[in-house]
């Protein structure tokens, strides 16, 4: 996505709905209907705040006939088990607070870069994904 496109989408759209989004996402992660909505809702929020995509990796190889095979894979992630329990002692309430931070930095310009970085990071806080 050109630079341009997301910084234009950032301010004119990305950061009013991002809070909204966030909320939202928060108010689905309280009921045990809605957690798989609202864990899905928060992995996205980069993606709402400044059109981020999820990150991974392309890995190449050669075969023995000269052929080059490329398979895209995303990043290792830490066991499940140490992520559940980490998101319901820590990450569904910090996750609030830090995404209610991130955004009101987003709303001042000197705390623009941070409050987007925290935003940015926000599965990494929800639920230790790493990105």
């Amino acid at each position: 996505m050109p630079f341009l496109v997301r910084v234009l989408w950032f301010f004119l759209i990305g950061w009013h709905v991002t809070l909204w989004w966030v909320l939202a996402a928060w108010l689905f992660n309280v009921t045990v209907i809605g957690l798989p909505i609202g864990l899905w809702m928060l992995d996205r929020v980069p993606l709402v705040l400044t059109l981020r995509t999820q990150r991974g990796y392309t890995v190449t190889q050669v075969d023995a006939n000269g052929a080059v095979q490329a398979q895209y894979r995303s990043t290792p992630q830490i066991s499940w088990v140490l992520r559940f329990f980490y998101f319901v002692l820590i990450g569904w309430w910090f996750s609030l607070i830090w995404s209610l931070l991130g955004w009101l930095l987003c709303v001042t310009i000197i705390g623009l870069p941070l409050g987007v970085l925290m935003l940015n990071r926000l599965p990494n806080v929800t639920t230790l994904m790493r990105q």
